[in-house]
């Protein structure tokens, strides 16, 4: 599946970057891999990204950041970025190189066998949720951040984004029911078995809490683990100060499960 591995300039001396490509439906795509340079073995981190294209592509610093925790993390860039092949389509057929790239980590050699989390961000969150359901055993925890979970929400609730989603879905929530149910996770929910956790602040006007909550309930109703985090007057970003406490917190929470 590893096509190719490249040295990249890390910001830390602790963890070696490297930009990787590797084989996603026969699609070569590409992604960001950060390794703790000091010698050992490591839980592996997929860190699942949010937005689309240029927007919201995965940063060197926010990789290394997790590293440094003590994880070997993979980002993938998802199809059609930073040189790969095919296009994205927001958690339609592009969800396979989430699923390609946790293949890729299980295979890593610094990597524990059956240690691998999850994590998203914005649309991330719904890439991470779709990742676990695929996964089931083999996804060691599930944290989505800021978490889309529902794309016809999504569609209702981001009028800048209706263009871009009617383009790469094929048209409106009740134009193309189908589409957007398949691209979002309440169907197929009692398939997670890694245990969850939705951190998301209140006051998020990209990704409303009601997206936390709406997952919340299905794993709840699932009898799903599921444990949350939710910031009163934090929005989609988080105060510098307080995004590293609560990356240490989680780093803690993900290698006790």
């Amino acid at each position: 599946m590893l096509v190719e591995k490249k040295r990249f300039p890390s910001p830390s001396p602790h963890v070696r970057l490297f930009t990787v490509c590797y084989e996603s439906e026969g699609l070569k795509v590409k992604g960001l891999l950060a390794e703790p340079a000091a010698p050992g073995t490591y839980d592996g981190f997929l860190y699942l990204r949010g937005g689309i294209k240029n927007v919201g592509m995965v940063r060197p610093g926010r990789i290394v950041q997790f590293a440094s925790q003590g994880f070997v993390v993979f980002a993938p860039y998802y199809r059609g970025n930073q040189g790969g092949e095919g296009n994205e389509d927001f958690a339609g057929e592009d969800r396979e190189d989430a699923f390609s790239a946790f293949r890729l980590l299980q295979e890593h050699p610094n990597v524990r066998e059956g240690r691998i989390h999850i994590f998203g961000f914005s649309r991330g969150g719904i890439m991470g949720l779709l990742t676990a359901i695929e996964m089931g055993h083999q996804a060691a925890s599930l944290v989505s951040w800021g978490g889309v979970s529902d794309m016809a929400l999504t569609y209702e609730e981001r009028k800048d984004l209706r263009r871009m989603m009617k383009r790469v879905i094929g048209g409106t929530p009740k134009k193309v029911p189908d589409e957007y149910r398949w691209r979002s996770p309440f169907e197929k929910a009692d398939r997670i078995q890694a245990p969850v956790l939705l951190i998301h602040g209140e006051n998020d006007e990209n990704v409303s809490i009601e997206h936390a909550r709406m997952i919340e309930d299905k794993l709840k109703e699932t009898g799903k683990p599921v444990e949350t985090w939710y910031y009163s007057g934090f929005t989609h970003y988080f105060p510098p100060q307080e995004n590293r406490r609560i990356v240490r917190r989680l780093a803690e929470w993900m290698k006790t499960r």
